[in-house]
């Protein structure tokens, strides 16, 4: 009896643990899962730190947000238009391209060239947009800013405002409220993972 009782209590704890996994994956596949976050790529990280140190409005999850709007990080996009990593226009690269990496050669193609650029058009667009209406506060100039990079500052002077252009605007909010947010979550997991990567080499005993 009682062996047959300990077969029956068995039994029915495999069952129950049949019951349960089956019930955490079903809650696994049908709970909605965190999106992926966009991260920067590594070799482009410390061209964007070293960028935004240069502009003060800018910040990291800013610029790499419009970099990723511009071209998906891609150094060979090229619109018809506009080319690059930054997407310049041959006529506004030639007025705000610099060459950043040291080699003597402002090249459009470069990131190293033309992030460092386009840190330094958006600074003087934020100076531009300062007279239109929405100007003076942090975000109404970073999307005047922003809408001045893709449009042209004239066409922001003229509207007074973002242009009634649907490329323009579709692009103002793009990085503002789909990219931005998710960098700056990436940028902040980043941070973290940073901080304790370093308490922990710091913390480790160190090597005769």
């Amino acid at each position: 009896m009682l062996t047959r009782a300990a077969g029956m209590v068995a039994a029915f704890l495999a069952g129950l643990a049949l019951v349960v996994a089956a019930v955490l994956v079903v809650r696994h596949l049908t709970e909605p899962s965190e999106p992926e976050l966009p991260v920067i790529p590594d070799a482009r990280r410390p061209v964007v730190e070293a960028a935004v140190r240069t502009c003060s409005p800018l910040s990291v999850p800013l610029l790499a947000a419009q970099i990723d709007a511009e071209s998906g990080w891609r150094r060979d996009a090229d619109s018809g238009h506009a080319q690059g990593i930054s997407q310049f226009s041959p006529v506004t690269w030639k007025e705000w391209g610099k060459d950043g990496d040291g080699d003597g050669k402002a090249d459009v193609w470069e990131p190293r060239d033309a992030i460092p650029s386009q840190a330094r058009y958006m600074c003087h667009l934020y100076q531009v947009v300062k007279v239109v209406p929405g100007g003076g506060t942090r975000l109404g100039a970073t999307r005047l800013a922003l809408a001045a990079y893709n449009a042209g500052p004239n066409a922001v002077l003229r509207a007074r405002g973002i242009p009634e252009i649907l490329e323009t605007r579709e692009y103002v909010d793009k990085i503002l409220n789909e990219l931005l947010p998710k960098y700056q979550k990436s940028e902040k997991r980043y941070q973290e993972s940073e901080a304790k990567h370093t308490s922990s080499a710091s913390a480790s005993p160190a090597t005769p």
